[in-house]
């Protein structure tokens, strides 16, 4: 079976940021995130061998989600300015070490990598997604694996069920009712991981919790029924497969 790697390329700059001191070259210019890029690659090129690779990055301005919902990432500050100063010469870097590189305008790296990875399972194809984007959990499947360099955690199906407490076809469902407040998308009210696991378990899936919402009690069912308009937009907000149609035509 052959193997397709995929990176995050988004996800590993600003790990790769956070993570190093603030490196600078003889000009002064920051270059903390290149380098932690670039060896994240590296290292990921010898720990799994591929047919094909790909590095994904978010492209600038907004995507079809601002378009849905304006507050999408509304609460996250700008780029510091040293780390917008490396996305240029570290995506010239990348391209000059060999490696395939995608930026599509108008949706989020995610998407790509959705799309790509949905489209490899279909042809039999075995792959890899290097992230430390838990979104990207539900592209979990008997094909599709992901990989954190900077924790060495390996995601299979198995692995998402002990991490998460439930299946990956059930994380659309997980962060639906969770929310993400690093993006903005809005979930239930007071509902953790804990609450939403609990709910899963007991009901299946997210539809039949609403179709049960009035069997929950107290404050947090109360929640529940308000956020029950919000579910599709947050479910929409959250997906990460097949909304990136231009991304399956590659080749």
């Amino acid at each position: 079976m052959k193997t397709l790697l995929l990176v995050d390329g988004s996800s590993f700059l600003y790990r790769a940021f956070h993570a190093l001191p603030d490196l600078r070259n003889r000009h002064g210019e920051p270059t903390g995130a290149i380098k932690g890029v670039l060896s994240m690659l590296q290292r990921l090129r010898q720990d799994y061998v591929s047919d094909y690779s790909l590095c994904v990055f978010d492209a600038k301005g907004k995507t079809f989600r601002d378009d849905w919902y304006p507050q999408y990432k509304a609460n996250r500050p700008s780029m510091p300015a040293d780390l917008a100063q490396q996305i240029e010469p570290l995506q010239q870097a990348i391209a000059a070490s060999g490696w395939n590189m995608l930026v599509m305008e108008g949706v989020e790296a995610d998407d790509v990598i959705g799309t790509l990875a949905q489209q490899a399972a279909r042809d039999g194809v075995r792959c890899i997604i290097a992230t430390g984007d838990k979104d990207l959990a539900q592209l979990v499947n008997e094909h599709v694996q992901l990989v954190n360099t900077m924790s060495n955690e390996t995601l299979d199906i198995s692995g998402v069920n002990a991490k998460f407490g439930v299946p990956p076809e059930r994380i659309l469902d997980y962060l639906t009712l969770t929310g993400d407040a690093v993006d903005n998308v809005p979930g239930v009210e007071k509902v953790g991981p804990k609450t939403a696991v609990k709910w899963l378990n007991q009901y299946g899936t997210l539809d039949n919790i609403m179709q049960h919402a009035d069997e929950v009690g107290g404050v947090v069912g109360e929640n529940l029924r308000k956020a029950l308009a919000l579910a599709a937009a947050s479910t929409s907000l959250a997906y990460r497969k097949m909304r990136c149609p231009a991304a399956a035509n590659l080749q």
